[in-house]
């Protein structure tokens, strides 16, 4: 199914970048960056769960995420049969196809997990923007700093036992993917369910089923399909291991 093409600048757009999870791109910009991107005529594009992101080699655009939760594919060893894969999430506020800012051929494979609202932005008209505006630039670079020492931290631990692995990325979605529930002020993670993050830590779906089931066990996150519930971020964070 194609995704549909906002015509109009969706409202929020034009205020709110400030509350995306923190040290993502758009958390980082300031006001008048914000405007500046605005004003170069961004507009909003919807896209429906399962859909893919135009991402491919062909692609010219990459995408900065407004709202919902993607997951990426890449095949550093091609791809096949039991071939391993580098399986990550991104969440809202953070740009996604940045390989293309440098290597316009570049593809990863972008899977939307919940409905998305994703903002295209053309490769070259932004590395353009980037070189005139340093401010921009560097909230750019920041933010993929700040991303990539994230993931070293969560997909590391190999040698971690399973529930610790499984809780800090589900605290990690909590923080960059999750929605406040305002009744209880518990944390909803919506999208990825236990076989993307059996794929993200490389360990088989058993393993991420008997994480999940110690960790609702212990009355730290409720699991219902394609959601998890956390009922406090700091405990799943700290989630003793020899339990």
């Amino acid at each position: 199914m194609s995704s549909t093409i906002d015509t109009s600048r969706p409202a929020d757009l034009l205020l709110g970048h400030e509350d995306k999870p923190e040290g993502s791109f758009l958390q980082r910009l300031k006001a008048e960056d914000w405007q500046a991107l605005l004003q170069a005529g961004l507009r909003g594009s919807s896209f429906v769960r399962d859909e893919l992101l135009p991402l491919g080699p062909d692609g010219q655009h990459v995408y900065i995420i407004w709202d919902g939760v993607v997951r990426q594919d890449r095949f550093p060893l091609g791809d096949g049969e039991n071939v391993p894969t580098v399986t990550r999430f991104r969440g809202r506020g953070q740009l996604v196809g940045e390989a293309k800012l440098v290597t316009p051929d570049s593809a990863v494979h972008t899977k939307c997990l919940t409905p998305t609202v994703a903002i295209p932005c053309k490769a070259r008209r932004l590395n353009v923007l980037l070189r005139r505006q340093s401010d921009i630039q560097l909230a750019l670079l920041r933010s993929l700093e700040d991303r990539d020492r994230s993931d070293e931290l969560l997909y590391t631990m190999a040698t971690r036992p399973p529930v610790e692995r499984v809780s800090r990325l589900l605290a990690h979605l909590a923080d960059t993917a999750g929605v406040p529930e305002p009744r209880t002020g518990w944390t909803v993670i919506t999208g990825p369910g236990q076989k993307d993050i059996a794929a993200s830590l490389q360990v088989a779906i058993s393993t991420v089923e008997n994480a999940i089931r110690t960790l609702r066990y212990h009355g730290v996150i409720e699991a219902r399909y394609r959601q998890f519930i956390v009922h406090d971020v700091d405990e799943l964070r700290h989630f003793p291991t020899g339990i």
